[in-house]
């Protein structure tokens, strides 16, 4: 969707408005011998290596309309992969000392955590990814909301939006936002809004943004790993 601006302000210096999106999202499954457990994990370790996560976090940059600076990416020993981008406005920021550009890349990045877990005893397994999408200037990281969303195929996802600082007009006004916003929800697209149940908290005069959301249909066979649904027993299956 798009982000509507307040008005075209004519600002004094800098647009200096941080803008930054937190997503968590996890996928939870029932993996019921230790080898399953452990192919889950193997398999999630795959499905979201550091190289994968690069190329989501540089489309999100292209789909905000930022300028790569630098990657970082790293795999873990035994699991869990992180990537850092900094990531400015546009190419014209690079061009600046480097003091400036420091300056300017603590407020824009995008990065991701992840954290493949399993219950030794449970068999509950579960896969956590962090994302963060931290912009300043009239960029904004709702733009890739959806693309997030349909990357990470989650099952819950948490999403917090909020937007920090100030920036002025040409006569010394103080705007705390500058763009249209009351439900992070508004910037999802009707497609993903029909698959999950959401709910909001928001703060709106701290400019805070919050919403949980779970999907809403669910089929036991897509949470079973190694296994289908009708090797459970009826017991196994209540349980689950």
């Amino acid at each position: 969707m798009e982000i509507k601006p307040l008005r075209e302000l004519k600002l004094y210096g800098f647009n200096n408005l941080t803008k930054t999106l937190s997503f968590n999202m996890y996928d939870i499954c029932y993996a019921k011998s230790p080898e399953h457990r452990q192919a889950y994990i193997e398999y999630i370790d795959e499905e979201y290596n550091s190289e994968r996560l690069a190329r989501i976090l540089k489309d999100v940059a292209n789909i905000i309309g930022a300028h790569v600076l630098n990657i970082a990416k790293q795999d873990y020993d035994p699991q869990g992969a992180s990537v850092t981008m900094l990531v400015s406005e546009d190419q014209e920021v690079a061009t600046l000392s480097p003091s400036a550009v420091v300056a300017h890349l603590d407020k824009s990045h995008i990065t991701v955590h992840t954290y493949p877990e399993s219950h030794p005893n449970k068999g509950i397994s579960t896969f956590r990814a962090d994302i963060d999408v931290s912009t300043c200037g009239k960029i904004s990281p709702l733009a890739a909301l959806n693309y997030l969303v349909t990357s990470f195929s989650a099952d819950i996802a948490i999403l917090d939006y909020r937007v920090r600082g100030f920036t002025r007009d040409l006569d010394g006004k103080k705007f705390f936002i500058d763009h249209k916003i009351n439900s992070i929800q508004n910037y999802l697209s009707k497609e993903k809004r029909e698959l999950y149940q959401m709910i909001d908290v928001n703060v709106y005069q701290e400019n805070i943004f919050h919403t949980k959301m779970l999907l809403k249909d669910f089929d036991l066979d897509n949470y079973l790993f190694g296994m289908a649904k009708k090797e459970l027993s009826p017991n196994g299956e209540k349980k689950n």
